[in-house]
C-alpha cells in the first residue's frame, strides 16, 4: 500500500477522532454554539492578518504566534520568541486588543505560548428604575491563555490550551475556566496543512446573576494550501459544526452550509508585502443592506515584513454600522 495515502488517511482519521470529541462534548453541554454565549469577546480576531482571512487562521502557521487562539497546535518553533501585540478600536468607544508570545524549550521538544485578550468599554450613565442618574459604571473582558504543542513524527503537532476568562458589568462578574485542544497535518512537499481543534470546553466559577454561564464552545477544521507555481495561500475554515441549524436565521440551504464557512486568501508580493482578502457569509448575510451594494463580511488587509519587524493591518465592513481598523505588530526578540 502506497505510504503516503496511509499517512493521509492516519490523518484524516486523528482530524475526524477531534471533530467526534468536540460532538460529543456539545451534545453533553445541550448543543451550545459560540453564536449564542457569554464572553462574546472571545470571537474577536486576535490579529489583523487572522481578521483580513475573515477568521480563516486555524491551519495558519509559519512562526505566526497568534495561531494560538486559533488552534494550539500551530504553535511551533518558528514562534520560538516571537512576541505580537493587536490592538482594535471598536464600535460605541470599546477598545480590545491582545498580546501574545511564543517559546520554545528544546529540551522538553516544545513550543509554548501565553497570551491575552481583552475588551474594555467607556464609562457608562446609570439610571435607577426611577430613570434617576447613579453615577457612571464600567464594563470589561479578559482571558488569559497559556498553551503548549509538540511534535508527533514529522507531520504531526497536537497542542492545549486553558484559559481563564473573566467579564465585569458594574458589580456583576463573571469567570469561567475553559480548555482548547487541537491537531495539525502538515505535508510541505504539497505546501498543505490541514487542522481541526475544539475550544472553550470547560466550567463557570462565577455567572453573572448567580449561575452557570452559556461557555462560547466550538469545533472548527481548517485547511491551508500554497500554491507551488504562484505566489498565493487559500484558507478555509468550518467552524461551529455543532450547530448546523443555526448558519444563517430564514438562509436557504446553500446559506447555511456557507454559513459555517470562512474563506481567504494571502498573495505574497515578494518577501516584504503581503495582501489579503477574506470572507465571512454569515457575517454578510446579517448585516448587508440589500438596497445597495455591501461590503459587509468581506476582510481587507495587508501586511509588510521589514527585517524581524511584521506590521499588519485589516478592514473588516459592518455595512451600515460602518468598518473595523485592527493593528498588529510582530517581531521575534
Amino acid at each position: 500500500m502506497d505510504p503516503d495515502r496511509v499517512r493521509l488517511g492516519s490523518a484524516v482519521t486523528a482530524l475526524l477522532v477531534v471533530l467526534l470529541a468536540g460532538v460529543g462534548v456539545a451534545d453533553v453541554r445541550g448543543q451550545a454554539t459560540s453564536e449564542l454565549s457569554s464572553f462574546p469577546f472571545l470571537r474577536m480576531e486576535a490579529s489583523a492578518r487572522a481578521a483580513a482571512l475573515g477568521g480563516a487562521f486555524g491551519a495558519v502557521g509559519g512562526g505566526d504566534v497568534n495561531v494560538l487562539f486559533y488552534n494550539p497546535a500551530g504553535l511551533d518553533s518558528l514562534s520560538h520568541r516571537t512576541v505580537s501585540a493587536s490592538y482594535i478600536s471598536h464600535f460605541a468607544g470599546a477598545d480590545a486588543g491582545s498580546v501574545v508570545y511564543g517559546h520554545h524549550v528544546d529540551r522538553w521538544s516544545t513550543t509554548i505560548g501565553a497570551g491575552i485578550r481583552f475588551l474594555s468599554w467607556d464609562d457608562f450613565d446609570g439610571r435607577n428604575v426611577q430613570g434617576e442618574p447613579t453615577g457612571s459604571f464600567g464594563a470589561g473582558d479578559l482571558a488569559v491563555t497559556l498553551g503548549a504543542s509538540r511534535a508527533y513524527r514529522s507531520r504531526w503537532r497536537y497542542g492545549a490550551n486553558l484559559n481563564m476568562i473573566y467579564s465585569s458589568i458594574e458589580t456583576a462578574r463573571a469567570s469561567a475556566l475553559t480548555m482548547d485542544a487541537g491537531v495539525r497535518y502538515h505535508r510541505p512537499e504539497q505546501l498543505l496543512t490541514i487542522g481541526a481543534s475544539v475550544h472553550h470546553t470547560g466550567v463557570t466559577l462565577d455567572g453573572f446573576a448567580g449561575g452557570s454561564e452559556q461557555l462560547p464552545f466550538d469545533v472548527r477544521v481548517s485547511a491551508s494550501k500554497k500554491l507551488a507555481h504562484a505566489p498565493f495561500r487559500f484558507v478555509l475554515t468550518a467552524y461551529d459544526l455543532t450547530g448546523w441549524g443555526t448558519g444563517v436565521i430564514g438562509g436557504s440551504t446553500v446559506d447555511h452550509v456557507l454559513g459555517h464557512l470562512v474563506l481567504g486568501t494571502e498573495l505574497s508580493l515578494g518577501e516584504v508585502v503581503d495582501l489579503r482578502l477574506g470572507y465571512n457569509h454569515r457575517r454578510s448575510t446579517e448585516l448587508a443592506v440589500a438596497e445597495r451594494l455591501d461590503l459587509a463580511g468581506i476582510g481587507l488587509g495587508f501586511g509588510l515584513h521589514i527585517s524581524r519587524l511584521s506590521v499588519d493591518y485589516a478592514y473588516n465592513s459592518w455595512s451600515t454600522t460602518g468598518g473595523l481598523h485592527q493593528f498588529t505588530l510582530r517581531s521575534s526578540i
